[in-house]
């Protein structure tokens, strides 16, 4: 009879055989239909639209991209991002050591009102923002007009409406890890004399910068990508309110097919460095975990 012992080689221990492993059927049919679905969805359109991008010649997708319509739709997508992902970075600290770190009344609302971003339709918070400043209709539009302030239908109100879809990213990833690390160690460094502004600086910080780099990363992934609540507060004004999502809809629109693919390129080569890097935080994340 067979034993199922087998010797170590390294150490000449005998110990029980590993079973060989075996090919799940149920494991094959879902690893293929996943695949599959990669395929159709994903990398099919992004091979795509570098093809059609492409297909006319370097010379047609170099002159779309430095066309001044496309530089001033880069200028003010990176100008909103450069704006509003610093600022929700703030806040989502702030909400994150206050909800996390001190018990009051009401915290659970204000948790829940976090997530309000995700609920609301991006046209409607687009619409909202119209409601309360549009000059000729707004909540604000008299004493808006009588400062000769202008927010909707310009940066302001683009800013704005870019910081409403991107608020919870950095909020939601801190929170989660801050509340996982707990209390203690910023405790123990109240105990030894350390002032709020240390405890940060010395001891929290440390333990949610790869938390706070991956919010960040995909806070500034939304803003540049955001298109509806941006297409209703913009007014569509070329070379001034248009970011490159809205300029690859005009493009599309007036039949301009290679230089909507060509910026269309563009954002799909941010969208892949930002998986890169926010892939390589994951694997950092994870190697200090351990």
């Amino acid at each position: 009879m067979e034993s199922n012992l087998e010797i170590d080689k390294n150490t000449g221990v005998k110990k029980e055989k590993k079973p060989p492993a075996r090919t799940n059927l149920l494991q094959i049919v879902l690893i293929t239909i996943v695949i599959l679905f990669l395929l159709l969805f994903l990398f099919l359109p992004l091979i795509s639209i570098f093809i059609k991008a492409l297909q006319d010649g370097f010379g047609v997708y170099k002159d779309a991209i430095v066309n001044e319509e496309t530089i001033a739709a880069i200028k003010l997508t990176f100008i909103v991002a450069i704006i509003s992902v610093p600022l929700n970075a703030l806040f989502g600290i702030s909400i994150a050591w206050a909800t996390t770190k001190f018990h009051f009344r009401g915290k659970n609302i204000l948790l829940t009102l976090i997530e309000l971003p995700f609920a609301v339709s991006p046209v409607v918070a687009g619409l909202l923002f119209v409601l309360l400043f549009s000059p000729n209709h707004g909540v604000f539009g008299e004493w808006l007009k009588e400062h000769n302030l202008k927010i909707i239908f310009s940066t302001p109100g683009i800013v704005l409406a870019t910081i409403f879809v991107t608020l919870p990213f950095v909020a939601k990833e801190l929170i989660a890890i801050m509340q996982a690390t707990g209390s203690s160690e910023e405790e123990a460094a109240l105990t030894l004399g350390a002032n709020g502004w240390q405890i940060f600086w010395k001891v929290t910080l440390p333990k949610i910068k790869w938390g706070l780099l991956y919010g960040v990363i995909l806070c500034n992934a939304r803003a540049v990508g955001e298109f509806g609540a941006v297409s209703v507060v913009s007014g569509h004004i070329r070379g001034e309110t248009i970011t490159l999502p809205l300029h690859i809809e005009n493009l599309y629109n007036e039949y301009h097919f290679p230089e909507a693919y060509t910026v269309a390129s563009l954002m799909s080569i941010f969208a892949i460095l930002t998986l890169l890097i926010k892939n390589i935080i994951e694997w950092k994340t994870q190697k200090e975990a351990k």
